[in-house]
């Protein structure tokens, strides 16, 4: 908790730049594209989403990254291209890492 306190203290979505905030679970792993100015969540997608289980991956880095080139996708369908990421406290390696990195491939800019 106080991990992630500090980390968004200095960390603002705005409407022209909105936050990807990252949440990890043991089994799920969810995101959201949030305007923290209006407090309104703009996208979203989750392991637990019938698109992600169809593509039959698990969430493990793999999955994840399939994870995170959805929540890309979604984002860009709502003219989002560029977005602050929130890793929530969590360190940045393996399998939030992998959504970043897949995020950023499929066309985001953080």
């Amino acid at each position: 908790m106080r991990r992630h306190r500090r980390a968004r203290r200095k960390i603002v979505g705005t409407s022209v730049v909105p936050r990807m905030s990252v949440c990890r679970t043991g089994k799920h792993v969810y995101v959201q594209i949030i305007d923290d100015t209006k407090q309104v969540t703009l996208a979203s997608a989750s392991t637990l989403e019938t698109v992600f289980r169809e593509s039959e991956k698990k969430t493990n880095v793999d999955g994840v990254r399939e994870l995170g080139k959805i929540a890309a996708e979604r984002a860009l369908a709502v003219s989002i291209k560029q977005v602050v990421f929130d890793r929530g406290g969590f360190c940045f390696h393996g399998r939030i890492k992998a959504l970043a990195d897949a995020a950023r491939e499929a066309g985001l800019e953080f």
